[in-house]
């Protein structure tokens, strides 16, 4: 039975631990989610012991929060994530994003088999080597002011590219962990399902929203656009979970079919509240779960070292090979601005540890590895663009930054109307 007093104080404890790590990690300049699975990793039964094993349970107060929060990260990724964006990237995009999924996906299944995981299960440990995390890259772009630059826009329409296999891809190899074996007939239908799926509710869904958003605003709720959308995303969530997806999955279609309202910037200004407030625990949750008496040993350092150098190298190869017209500067920077797995590689981590595919030392082998490529990023990437100039001998770094800043004011405008 837990009492309301002491789950109101593993809140408490959470939520402040979150707090000061992101801190320390932005003043650090490191994304605010490595500071908040690393204080989880302090607070929990590693070291301080704050948050016993106990309370952080699959079913448990903080483990459901914990789900919330990351449905509503997924949510919030989704509703940044528009088909059009789709239709805009080139052909250097579109190859940066398919070749960034599939050689890591090789690579990664490779080195599961061959440390002892049956097929199935390699696919899934494999999955977590695969989705970038658009939203560290995207920070530091806006933070060296290159946005504008080409490099900048084949990197981010690879990331949605990205993320949109990605997502599929970790609900085939989701509903493919109780088959037993891997089989032709088996793949082809969970691959027609997981497709069926995405594209009658993301397809379908964006086209229906276009046309028909203003019921959004029946309600005389000054909030009614919000709650709706949040409804929306619990109930795809659910039916993703009824198709044998993953929950993450509906929640990513919801936000792609709000992203199509013309409400979509007050729905991100409403949102970053509650994302402020409850993501935090997903991650302190995810660090308080790492044991890191796994990593203390010499072999386990060692195959970290393996799966982080695997990591970087393929998803490096697929961004450079895939943007290799750009030239071989512009290929390094797409490549190295692929790198980064972030929350991603954590929720595919978490999830693999829930479903018992991972052993405790490979879930923070994995969520280790995704720690050290978002740290890894930022300062190559600024290395890499440092005083770019184009044919002309022209500076590109300093345009964009002066135009954003241009911009923000409108843009801050247009969310309060």
């Amino acid at each position: 039975m837990h009492h309301a007093s002491d789950i109101l104080l593993t809140l408490f404890i959470i939520f402040i631990a979150a707090q000061i790590g992101a801190e320390i990690a932005q003043r650090l300049k490191l994304p605010g989610v490595v500071g908040e699975i690393a204080a989880g990793c302090v607070v929990g039964p590693s070291l301080l012991g704050w948050l016993t094993p106990a309370q952080i349970l699959p079913g448990t107060p903080v483990d459901v929060l914990a789900e919330i929060g990351v449905v509503l990260l997924l949510f919030a990724v989704g509703l940044e994530t528009r088909l059009d964006d789709l239709k805009k990237v080139g052909k250097s995009a579109f190859l940066v994003g398919v070749l960034g999924v599939i050689i890591p996906f090789a690579a990664g299944t490779l080195w599961a088999h061959g440390e002892g995981f049956e097929w199935v299960k390699s696919l899934f440990v494999a999955a977590a080597f695969v989705a970038t995390s658009a939203g560290i890259t995207a920070r530091v772009l806006q933070e060296l002011g290159v946005l504008q630059r080409t490099e900048s826009r084949v990197i981010l329409g690879a990331a949605v590219i990205d993320d949109i296999l990605a997502m599929l891809l970790l609900g085939i190899v989701s509903s493919l962990q109780g088959g037993g074996s891997l089989n032709l007939q088996s793949l082809l239908l969970t691959l027609a399902s997981t497709i069926g799926f995405v594209a009658i509710i993301g397809w379908g869904g964006t086209r229906v929203m276009r046309r028909q958003s203003g019921w959004l605003e029946a309600p005389i709720s000054p909030h009614s656009a919000l709650t709706l959308m949040l409804a929306l995303c619990l109930g795809l969530a659910w039916l993703s979970t009824r198709f044998g997806l993953a929950a993450i999955i509906g929640a990513f279609l919801a936000g792609m079919i709000a992203s199509e309202t013309p409400q979509r910037d007050e729905l991100e200004h409403q949102t970053l509240p509650l994302l402020s407030f409850i993501t935090p625990f997903f991650f302190v949750v995810t660090g308080a779960k790492i044991n890191l008496a796994e990593l203390a040993s010499a072999s386990a350092l060692w195959m970290l070292a393996v799966v982080t150098l695997i990591a970087i190298a393929s998803k490096l190869a697929g961004g450079f090979l895939g943007a290799l017209s750009l030239g071989k500067r512009s290929a390094a920077i797409v490549g190295f601005g692929m790198v980064p797995r972030g929350e991603v590689g954590v929720v595919i981590a978490s999830l693999g540890l829930a479903a018992g595919v991972f052993s405790e030392q490979i879930y923070a082998i994995i969520v280790a590895m995704s720690l050290l490529t978002a740290m890894v990023t930022p300062p190559v990437l600024a290395w890499l663009l440092r005083n770019p100039r184009d044919d002309n001998g022209n500076n590109q770094a300093l345009r964009p930054h002066r135009l954003l800043a241009r911009e923000r004011p409108g843009q801050t405008s247009r969310t309060h109307k």
